[in-house]
């Protein structure tokens, strides 16, 4: 993974793209979209790099912005794909909220670009901006409960 620098506005664009039961869509004005870039890091993935190991203890969530995300579980005689994850989306949620170990290794289908965003950084914004912090989350708990219900879905809760 390599650092950029990039406009968060892309991957507002790339949410309202996003047209399917999949899609992170939190409701935020233009100036909560700027508060939250600043907490965010920005990542540029080349197809094949892994985001996600299996077992891993991170609490990292994800947004993609632009390319796919294809989810994996590893078993010890091959590896299987569960789910791919398109711009506008997340990925890292379920540890994100429960405190497990990584369910599932997350790699690039093609090069992306990520905005990430640590617990540090959460715990800060929650500090300094509740409203935005929960709303955050809020669109998080949807993405889950949405993939939760949809069969297919339910392993690229990560």
């Amino acid at each position: 993974m390599r650092t950029l620098q990039f406009d968060v506005q892309g991957l507002v664009r790339a949410i309202a793209h996003n047209h399917s039961n999949d899609v992170f869509a939190p409701r935020l004005k233009e100036d909560q979209w700027a508060l939250l870039g600043a907490y965010l890091q920005p990542l540029a993935l080349a197809r094949g790099q892994k985001l996600i190991e299996q077992n891993a203890e991170d609490r990292t969530v994800y947004f993609v912005e632009s390319g796919q995300l294809a989810v994996h579980f590893e078993d010890e005689k091959k590896r299987l794909r569960l789910a791919v994850v398109d711009a506008g989306s997340a990925v890292g949620e379920g540890s994100f909220f429960t405190r497990n170990v990584r369910s599932a290794t997350v790699q690039a289908a093609s090069d992306c670009r990520i905005w990430s965003l640590t617990p540090i950084r959460f715990t800060e914004l929650t500090n300094r901006q509740p409203a935005l912090a929960l709303e955050i989350a809020l669109a998080l708990g949807a993405l889950v409960s949405r993939r939760l219900a949809n069969r297919p879905r339910r392993v690229a809760v990560t």
